[in-house]
């Protein structure tokens, strides 16, 4: 059996470890290594000379999975069996995203919940990272073939604005590939290793990283100081970038051929032509003056000029984000030292210009603005082989901490190679009314089920005071100081009831212990996600019923007879499901239950706003 080679006290992994540093992006991912021969970062390139696997995967018929170029292709032929810019979903609820609907050509349930998004294709339902898995997976599977080593290790890059869940689903969707995720790095601190900015103990500087991707836009200011690397301020917007170039190029020609909204939102295909074709006319105009090109049977033209007049707006935006992130900081555009341009759309010579002009400087644009993020991971990679003594790397938890949730699941607070000290908390509520007390049960493993990690400890949080389900707020705190020691805090906040207690969590375990646990994270990995999934569907049916019978139980006299039967019928139907149905079929029931419920549920509280509001004047203050 392959062993991992781990130093226990930092979590640092051996010499001689392959390990492949990935940028996981919107619009494409990449792998990079560094060179056995020349010690520098390299991306790793098919013999066609091609470093990008587009971020898009298509579901083609008897389950059959498509990633990459190949599956670009199906963009505007099946469009709503081909998922991309998944990465704008990881981490998040249906209510984060529903503004945003229309950009996606699939289907995102809406449950109505502020549970993890679910995307339809066909008769299967997929999770962000279960999609996202796919595209590692290829990348696992192309790094492979080029490098002829099994590849099991990597660092993956993720914007240093995403949250807790967002870089846990990131870590999830490594695992479910088959990788052992050894550090999560923020993609402006991997950008500015690539620079070599940061690489010497000596060198203190404040560096802006400008961020413009497919579909994401950031800035960060870091400081570097003997080799740390701290973020200073962070700014931008989870829904701009080259995507929305596209489709200001988009509506421009929409505009000229009398095309609008509603029929290019009902012409899938035509849209997506349309979209590619935007797309093209950019790139050209990033290095000629006019572009010429063919959709829907009509001749389409763009100027750079008339380009710039349409994305200046964006451009602007951008420059703003700049501007509060300098103000969040405390700094002024002349404390920046240096500025790193990161991201495909950064090739557009209008937002070279104009971050130039901002920040008063010649921009680092040296480097392919594709790469630069993977080649930066890569160089961490390379700490965490032990190969690089001059990055610091501050001494971490060598295995995931987390705590039991509804269902025997594992729901990690602080996931292993978290630096320490390190603080980490999540909110959780009451499953039934009334319900007084929670047990507040802690872990240490990276299984999704808490009977295959290893119980540290157990409290009771009790004298919460009786409210409905859902009410009571929870909010679980875990902080690990320097000497490794964990203190565990749970607190309702409407109450301020309060209880901790404190654990070691490596007591007990041998290096051999800790190994064997990481292996079979790896090993069982997509059973354990898929355990994971029926679980947390079993779980939301078992709430949806349960919401739905008291529903109709306080609103019997709004419901007709039909719709009453049903929905009984519904439900009865979604309770066998939960007994032995699939995670899919599970999920496909609880869709229909939401579909039949969302009319009336909507009449009754129509209804009861109009009642409420009779009489009333609303401009009353």
């Amino acid at each position: 059996m392959a062993k991992i080679g781990i130093n226990i006290a930092t979590g640092s992994l051996q010499k001689n470890e392959m390990i492949v540093g990935i940028d996981l992006g919107t619009t494409n991912s990449l792998v990079a290594i560094i060179h056995p021969d020349t010690g520098k970062p390299v991306v790793l390139k098919e013999h066609d000379g091609m470093s990008l696997v587009p971020s898009v995967v298509h579901f083609g018929d008897k389950g059959v999975v498509t990633v990459g170029t190949e599956a670009k292709k199906y963009l505007v032929t099946e469009p709503q069996h081909t998922i991309f810019s998944v990465k704008r979903l990881m981490g998040k609820s249906y209510n984060d995203v529903r503004e945003h609907t229309g950009f996606f050509s699939y289907k995102i349930i809406d449950d109505n919940t502020e549970s993890l998004v679910k995307i339809q294709a066909g008769e299967n339902f997929y999770s962000p990272v279960e999609l996202s898995s796919f595209i590692l997976k290829e990348l696992k599977t192309r790094a492979e073939h080029i490098l002829k080593t099994p590849v099991t290790k990597a660092v993956i890059t993720v914007p240093a604005y995403f949250n807790d869940a967002q870089r846990q689903a990131t870590r999830d969707a490594g695992k479910l590939a088959g990788l052992d995720v050894l550090r999560i790095v923020n993609e402006p601190t991997a950008a500015s290793l690539a620079y070599g900015l940061g690489l010497s103990r000596e060198e203190t500087k404040t560096i802006a990283v400008y961020d413009l991707g497919g579909g994401t836009f950031d800035i960060s200011l870091l400081r570097i100081n003997q080799g740390i690397f701290e973020v200073l301020s962070t700014n931008g917007d989870t829904y701009l970038g080259g995507d929305d170039f596209d489709r200001a190029i988009v509506n421009h020609w929409a505009a000229q051929t009398g095309l609008s909204a509603e029929e290019l939102a009902m012409h899938k295909r035509l849209s997506q032509e349309l979209r590619l074709l935007a797309e093209e006319a950019k790139i050209c105009l990033s290095r000629e003056e006019s572009f010429s090109g063919q959709a829907g049977g009509e001749t389409l033209t763009l100027t750079r000029g008339e380009l710039e007049t349409l994305i200046s707006p964006l451009v602007q935006k951008t420059i703003f984000s700049c501007s509060q992130a300098l103000s969040d900081a405390g700094l002024t555009a002349e404390a920046i030292d240096e500025v790193v341009m990161v991201g495909g759309s950064t090739r557009v010579p209008l937002v070279k210009q104009e971050v130039s002009r901002f920040f008063g400087k010649a921009v680092h644009d040296e480097l392919n603005p594709d790469e630069v993020v993977a080649l930066g991971a890569a160089v961490q990679a390379d700490v965490l082989a032990g190969n690089n003594k001059d990055v610091l790397l501050l001494d971490i938890t060598p295995l995931s901490l987390g705590i039991e949730t509804m269902g025997g699941l594992m729901d990690v607070l602080l996931p292993r190679n978290s630096k320490v000290p390190a603080k980490a908390g999540r909110q959780y509520t009451t499953q039934k009314d009334g319900q007084s007390g929670i047990r507040i049960a802690v872990y240490q493993g990276e299984r999704d089920l808490v009977k295959d990690n290893r119980k540290l400890a157990e409290f009771n949080l009790s004298g919460i005071p009786a409210m409905p389900a859902g009410l009571p707020k929870v909010e679980v705190s875990f902080l690990v100081n320097a000497d490794g020691i964990l203190t565990v805090r749970a607190k309702e906040l409407r109450s301020g009831i309060e209880q901790s207690i404190e654990v070691k969590p490596q007591y007990g375990l041998t290096d051999a212990e800790v190994e064997k646990m990481l292996l079979d994270s790896i090993t069982h990995a997509r059973e354990d996600i898929q355990v994971r999934a029926l679980v947390e569907a079993q779980t939301e049916a078992g709430q949806l019923m349960d919401t739905t019978r008291n529903f109709i139980q306080k609103n019997a006299a709004f419901l007709t007879p039909a719709e009453m039967e049903e929905t009984e019928k519904a439900i009865a139907a979604l309770q066998a499901l939960t007994a032995s149905g699939t995670k899919d079929e599970i999920q496909g029931g609880i869709e229909r239950l939401n579909e039949l419920s969302r009319p009336y549920a909507e009449r009754v509280m129509d209804q009861a706003i109009s009642q409420a509001m009779k009489g009333k004047n609303i401009m009353e203050p």
